[in-house]
Formats: C-alpha cells, sequence, structure tokens
C-alpha cells in the first residue's frame, strides 16, 4: 500500500473534518506527504482551505466539483484550533447571539485577542476574517 492509499485510509476514518498537513508527518518524508495530498486534491478527496490545512471532500450536488464536506463556518474554527491559534467569536457575532443586535453577521470573523493572524484559510471566496482586542 503506497502512501497516499495510507493517507486516505487515515483520513476517511477521522471524524472531524479538517486535516492538518503536520498531522500527516508519520507517513513519509515531506516531499512524499506533500505529493500525496496534491493527488488527493486531484482525485477530489480532499479540497485545499488554506496552506497545509486540508478538509474532507464531496461533490457538489450543482457542479459536480468537489467542496468540503461541511461549510467554511465549522471547518474554520477546527483547523485554527488545530493550529493552536486561540480564538472566539468577534464582536459583531457576540452582539447578535446575546440580541444586543439585529444586524446578522455576513461572514465569519474570528477574535484572536492580541495575537495577530495573518494565514487566510476559506474555500471558493469565502475566507474567515479576523479581527483583534
Amino acid at each position: 500500500m503506497n502512501i497516499a492509499d495510507r493517507i486516505q485510509r487515515s483520513i476517511a476514518n477521522r471524524r472531524d473534518g479538517v486535516i492538518v498537513r503536520s498531522e500527516l508527518k508519520s507517513f513519509g518524508s515531506p516531499a512524499q506527504v506533500g505529493l500525496a495530498l496534491r493527488g488527493l486534491v486531484d482525485r477530489g478527496a480532499l479540497v485545499r482551505l488554506g496552506v497545509g490545512v486540508y478538509a474532507k471532500a464531496k461533490p457538489s450536488v450543482l457542479t459536480g466539483k468537489p467542496i468540503p464536506i461541511r461549510p467554511v463556518e465549522v471547518l474554520g474554527p477546527q483547523a485554527l484550533t488545530k493550529l493552536g491559534i486561540k480564538f472566539e467569536q468577534g464582536r459583531i457575532t457576540k452582539a447578535y447571539n446575546s440580541g444586543a443586535s439585529t444586524q446578522i453577521p455576513s461572514g465569519v470573523v474570528l477574535n484572536t485577542g492580541d495575537r495577530r493572524v495573518t494565514r487566510k484559510i476559506g474555500f471558493n471566496g469565502k475566507y474567515i476574517e479576523y479581527e483583534r482586542r
């Protein structure tokens, strides 16, 4: 069994939808893991959310192209947690959820506290935005 098949089996057995490249380093060298991930993306088993961040994929009902199994609103926070970035809901989302505002948040905004995050995580033009205190 080659590395791509072993990685695909490992990913299929996971409950979460996000895979970070550092979780797969036990399967081989960085070049081998990168080549296997690229092959899985080409086959439609994975989609790339960002640098070193992948998500399980399913075919789109409309186009047939691979899309993430869950929306970016769910996968983005999972990815940040796996990367070790602490965050909480953004100000507008907190205000909406507490009932202080009726304005519906238009996108995913996460508050990273004092930490500056420049990593882009998203898919097909829908990306997570970050705010600081």
